[in-house]
């Protein structure tokens, strides 16, 4: 197994806590612990990601060896591994929560790879740290199934996210109350060594500004830009309020990207409270997330948020910017006025409403999309949601729809109720009508725009379904329902001859199954 060669920055120039003893803990003027990955019984290989390990320079001798189980489990360390747990707080459901920080994830090292990428390598499920509160630091397999899953789904879709590079089964029994209703039972527990070039959030920000320890604060922003946004920061020295204002316009923009990229292929993150909002855009911690099955805005994946719908699909680009306004608060001791971060939350704006212009354009196969254009899929959407209709398989079709003779035939597969598809299949025939009449006004060519829609409409979504049935099978012993599906979402804009099963739309004995329509924070 080659070594990696590590370069820990964040622990290196950021200040630690002085305490090294067990037990959880308020950490006051620190921005991290050092702590140990508790070893486990049995560590063992069950699922790794080959592009992921090709990032780092690793092969598939390299995971195949050992000793990579053994450190990815938490039963031993490389060579210039530094395992520290981050502190940061964060507003959760809309409430400041005050310190959270890293409770069940433990960052082993920042390695440099060939490319001279910095990447972080975290295990998910490694053991207590300060900051686990009331919990045991440990994951079970069906949330680390997940997450390994959805990291690398979502980098295949194009969506900016954290990797995952290994899931391994620890040997151990992890007691968990999947719905926190009374009912806990064990469970076989797994680590998910997850990979991004920062996991800094903005729930590492919101700390110190609410401790009015305003100096840590500085520190820490003008670390990250040095490191993570190191194009801002150039040869300033020190790093003054003309490029913190750039830092914080980028990270709006950043977050805007992120986001209209999940409205695009139909995604809901499901806890998106600030210390899951990465300061790099990047979709991080994967939870109660989900795929829209049948088109409904006001879905949420998480039966925390089951009553408020906080963080419902419709919902997350508001949600994105409230976020964002929590950061912008936690930075203004940073600037002597508050005139940068309004103009980097209306960088936000205009980046999103450019965003979704474009992902409207895109799905519909225009070559830009007009004001009327916007009108058009408000209406289609209104229709989907009214007739129960799948979005990822609605719209995968609408390439295929014929513009001198559109016919919702086409669409046959896409709907999930028969007497709501025929209650609206006039108000659909009059929408296919002026969605024909706009295809033939636009300038781009028939096969352009199909392949401009297939590119932007996958046929393949890691629905929740199928991720319980891999599930399932992995809890049973088989983990080859984990490698096949995330086969098929390597390639998930094209047609893939005998997987047509992975493109369907949820079957109806997964419409209220645990783990297959909403999850709880613990899935």
């Amino acid at each position: 197994m080659r070594p990696l060669r590590f370069d820990n920055r964040f622990a290196r120039e950021l200040p630690a806590d002085p305490s090294t003893a067990p037990g959880r803990r308020q950490v006051v003027g620190a921005l991290y612990s050092h702590v140990q990955p508790a070893p486990v019984a049995a560590p063992r290989l069950l699922a790794w990601s080959p592009e992921c390990a090709a990032v780092l320079g690793w092969t598939e001798d390299d995971v195949r060896a050992p000793r990579f189980a053994e450190v990815m489990g938490g039963n031993g360390l490389l060579e210039g591994m530094q395992p520290i747990a981050a502190n940061y707080g964060g507003h959760q459901f809309g409430q400041w929560a005050g310190q959270l920080g890293d409770g069940r994830a433990i960052t082993l090292g920042e390695t440099v790879n060939a490319r001279g990428e910095r990447w972080e390598l975290q295990l998910k499920g490694a053991g207590p740290t300060p900051y686990s509160r009331t919990a045991d630091g440990r994951a079970v397999l069906r949330s680390s199934v997940r997450e390994y899953l959805c990291s690398e789904a979502m980098h295949h879709l194009g969506v900016p996210t954290t990797r995952a590079l290994c899931l391994v089964g620890t040997g151990e029994q992890v007691v968990r109350d999947m719905f926190y209703d009374g009912h806990p039972r064990e469970e076989p527990g797994a680590i998910v060594c997850r990979v991004a070039p920062s996991f800094i959030r903005f729930g590492n920000f919101e700390l110190p500004y609410w401790r009015d320890d305003h100096a840590l604060l500085a520190q820490l922003v003008d670390f990250t830009i040095r490191r993570d946004f190191p194009h801002l920061a150039g040869d300033a020295d020190p790093i003054d309020d003309t490029v913190r204002a750039r830092w914080f316009a980028e990270v709006a923009e950043r977050t805007a990207t992120m986001v209209a990229h999940w409205m695009r292929v139909g995604f809901v993150h499901g806890v998106m409270n600030t210390d899951n909002m990465s300061i790099l855009g990047l979709t991080i911690d994967y939870g109660p997330y989900g795929w829209i099955d049948d088109f409904d805005p006001d879905w949420t994946p998480n039966t925390t948020d089951a009553h408020g719908r906080r963080y419902r699909f419709g919902h997350q680009p508001q949600v994105a910017y409230w976020n964002l306004t929590r950061l912008a608060g936690a930075l203004t001791p940073l600037f002597a006025t508050q005139d940068p971060l309004h103009e980097g939350l209306e960088r936000y704006e205009r980046t999103y409403v450019g965003a979704h212009r474009a992902n409207v354009a895109a799905k519909l196969g225009l070559a830009a999309c007009a004001d009327d254009d916007l009108r058009l899929m408000q209406a289609l959407c209104a229709l989907l949601k009214a007739a129960e209709a799948d979005m990822t398989i609605f719209f995968r079709a609408l390439a295929d729809a014929d513009p001198g003779s559109p016919s919702l035939a086409t669409f046959d597969e896409a709907f999930y109720d028969a007497g709501k598809r025929a209650a609206h299949a006039e108000a659909f025939a009059a929408w296919l009508r002026d969605y024909a009449a706009r295809v033939r006004s636009d300038a781009r060519a028939p096969a352009e725009r199909r392949a401009a829609m297939l590119r932007a409409n996958p046929r393949y979504v890691l629905r929740n379904y199928l991720a319980q049935q891999a599930i399932d099978r992995a809890e049973d012993g088989d983990t080859a329902g984990i490698d096949e599906l995330l086969d098929v979402m390597r390639r998930p804009y094209d047609d893939q001859p005998g997987r047509e099963r992975f493109a369907a739309k949820r079957p109806d004995w997964a419409r209220e199954r645990a783990g297959c329509s909403m999850l709880s924070c613990s899935s």
